[in-house]
């Protein structure tokens, strides 16, 4: 996917999501030992997890998050409490090559800040797995905020908050949809397949990397 928008001069920022950009994430492993991915995949389609949890990436709380559990899914709400407990098992440190990207840019004078579909509750975590993330001149976690990603809101508090000149904004995602909200909000979006992909992509638009 490359954003259409086009460039009205040199990039001055790129916004990275965290979630499979800077940091794995596998939510199996926080049940890796006590489920088979088999008993995992029953669970997940079971409840929607994708669903579900991007209702706590956009402010929902755990506790409000089990007590809808308890109304749709009461044997699963047990389920819900072991992964809230063991998430940082979920977390499998730095996505290869991503933390060189960062801090090249870093040196480069560029601005580098996070936007992610994250709970508030449990954001603290990000950085214990892939320390770059203390390295971004900031985050916009959707939990904090209320909203979250696809969400066209996000992006423009995203633009209002760090100041943001659009078209000289880089946004690079895992997911195709964000990806198109971000084209949507006039950010130059890249959809993130891998290092390698993402270090060309911003070396065409001329950063140096």
């Amino acid at each position: 996917m490359q954003s259409s928008v086009p460039l009205t001069g040199p990039i001055t920022t790129v916004v990275f999501d965290l979630g499979q950009v800077l940091v794995r994430w596998d939510p199996y492993e926080a049940f890796a030992g006590r489920w088979t991915r088999e008993e995992f995949d029953a669970f997940h389609d079971e409840i929607d997890f994708p669903g579900f949890n991007h209702e706590q990436d956009a402010g929902r709380s755990f506790a409000d998050a089990r007590a809808a559990l308890e109304r749709s899914h009461p044997h699963r709400a047990d389920d819900f409490d072991h992964y809230v407990t063991n998430f940082a098992r979920s977390l499998g440190g730095p996505v290869p090559g991503t933390t060189e990207i960062v801090e090249e840019l870093i040196a480069a004078d560029i601005r580098v800040l996070g936007l992610t579909n994250w709970s508030a509750e449990n954001f603290h975590e990000a950085a214990r797995s892939a320390p770059v993330i203390n390295r971004l001149e900031g985050v916009l976690v959707s939990g904090e905020v209320g909203v979250a990603k696809p969400d066209p809101a996000i992006y423009d508090l995203l633009i209002q908050r760090f100041k943001l000149d659009p078209p000289l904004t880089v946004f690079t995602d895992d997911s195709l949809r964000n990806v198109d909200a971000a084209s949507g909000a006039g950010l130059v979006a890249r959809h993130f397949t891998g290092a390698e992909q993402l270090r060309a992509d911003l070396r065409e638009l001329g950063l140096p990397v």
